[in-house]
């Protein structure tokens, strides 16, 4: 039923799921900080595991709802293109953040061990492109290799978190994550059941927003690359967007930082996902260069953002520093790019 909708009505279906997924986000951001609160988990653990798996589901269910059904060119752009707008809306909370640098303030030994780990996968993702179509039934050989790195990556963090070997200099600026009292007071049961159900309308949302999107490819001139990396992927990142803006208002900066790269990390899964779905072989070998073009492109912004973690400047560009313009020029270059080739 759904894949039989008329285009005018994909399009307000597109937009209804757009709304539902941005609000969801909002609500999602200060429940996640209030979790991270009452068990001690941290913003930074807190933000890659439960704020970064549950923003990333819409975008993961529509990825492999999209392979399911032999759509490899939507599933990928849609995964790949969801890295590289979600990087760049740290560049819109450090404009939101006014008192400095967000990548100042928010520099933390988590935050910086989760970027190593996403420039990992996005690298085990350029291999796959590269590879031959080296496959176990249909799964390429790289899928379960990407999956391993997620997971050892994931209990890095927290070792790394609970033995820190080093420190991020302590500046005036410089936020640290301390756990609110009000928040170690409320009902862990009732944080846990609003957080699924706000995780079950995200993922449900993804769903129906593949069948819209897969209506928009059909019946316009616009591709499934153009499609996956500018419409799709920016609407089922918006949870990413409402959450960061909302933390770096709220103050939980780490956070904010940590919330992104988690959710990014966890986003390099989509193509581990899609390519089991995918029954027609590689999924890596079935999509167009505008899918490996952006891959890359998630590659050097999230190095950029950890040159800024690392440099910490703390004033910069007005209140924003270079990797924030950095990655706005980036990402500017990969919408040109996927536009004139359309």
């Amino acid at each position: 039923m759904l894949d039989a909708m008329p285009l005018d009505v994909a399009w307000l279906v597109f937009a209804i799921c757009a709304a539902i997924i941005g609000v969801a986000g909002v609500r999602l951001a200060g429940l996640v900080d209030r979790i991270a609160d009452r068990t001690g988990l941290g913003e930074a653990v807190a933000g890659a595991v439960l704020m970064g798996l549950t923003t990333s589901l819409s975008g993961s269910v529509l990825s492999v709802s999209a392979a399911v059904s032999g759509k490899a060119e939507l599933a990928m752009s849609n995964a790949v293109g969801g890295i590289a707008v979600q990087t760049l809306f740290l560049a819109v909370a450090d404009i939101a953040y006014r008192r400095a640098n967000l990548e100042h303030a928010a520099a933390s030994i988590g935050n910086m061990i989760q970027g190593a780990l996403l420039m990992s996968q996005m690298s085990w993702l350029l291999i796959a492109f590269a590879m031959p179509q080296w496959t176990v039934g249909h799964v390429h050989v790289v899928t379960p290799l990407l999956l391993a790195s997620y997971v050892y990556g994931l209990r890095l963090v927290r070792q790394t978190q609970a033995q820190p070997m080093w420190t991020p200099a302590r500046t005036h600026e410089t936020r640290v994550d301390e756990p609110e009292e009000a928040n170690q007071r409320e009902s862990l049961v009732a944080q846990v059941v609003a957080f699924l159900l706000l995780a079950a309308t995200i993922g449900s949302a993804g769903y129906v927003l593949e069948k819209s999107a897969s209506v928009i490819v059909a019946e316009t001139m616009l591709g499934a690359a153009l499609v996956g990396t500018l419409f799709t992927a920016v609407v089922t990142s918006l949870p990413e967007l409402v959450t960061t803006v909302a933390a770096v208002r709220n103050g939980a900066l780490t956070l904010a930082v940590s919330g992104i790269i988690g959710g990014n990390a966890f986003d390099t899964l989509f193509a581990a996902f899609s390519d089991v779905a995918y029954g027609e072989g590689s999924i890596y070998h079935a999509v167009s260069s505008t899918v490996v073009f952006w891959t890359a492109l998630g590659a050097l912004m999230t190095a950029v953002l950890l040159m800024g973690l690392i440099r910490r400047e703390e004033r910069g560009l007005g209140r924003i520093g270079f990797e924030s313009v950095a990655m706005i020029v980036l990402y500017a270059l990969g919408v040109t790019v996927v536009v004139t080739s359309a």
